[in-house]
């Protein structure tokens, strides 16, 4: 079986200085590659501000999801790496405005620096082409005795 893979390239000049892609699509899989709060123009959007980074962040993930024809509900994993974890109601806050009833599995990992000493924030996301949500249907982890 051959899983067809397409590279999305945002036009950042970083990806062809290291060699990465800005998401993969991969047959039904998007793996979006770790995302900053830089605009189009290199500059770091809003400054100290994690909430609005993440925000910004999301809006850029909204965007290229559309790209591949995904849609936010196709979410399945988020993982935000975060340079100070005191500022973790705001990192969370804009997580959930978008993802309340999607829940994706996620991850908040505290890293010591992120490529500009001005980013709070770095988001990775990973998505499954028509994921529907299964309402009421919550199964809490037990562990076994």
């Amino acid at each position: 079986m051959v899983i067809e893979r397409y590279n999305i390239a945002s036009g950042s000049p970083w990806e062809p200085l290291r060699g990465y892609s800005r998401a993969v699509l991969a047959g039904d899989h998007l793996f979006i590659s770790g995302t900053t709060a830089v605009d189009a123009r290199g500059e770091v959007f809003a400054p100290g501000d994690a909430y609005q980074q993440t925000k910004y962040i999301l809006n850029k993930v909204r965007d290229i999801l559309e790209c591949a024809r995904f849609s936010i509900s196709d979410v399945v994993r988020t993982r935000l790496f975060v340079t100070n974890m005191a500022h973790w109601d705001d990192y969370a806050r804009a997580h959930r405005e978008v993802f309340e009833t999607i829940r994706p599995a996620s991850s908040i990992v505290q890293v010591s620096k992120l490529v500009d000493p001005r980013l709070m924030i770095e988001m990775e996301v990973d998505a499954l082409r028509g994921c529907e949500i299964v309402d009421n249907w919550n199964v809490k982890y037990q562990r076994s005795a």
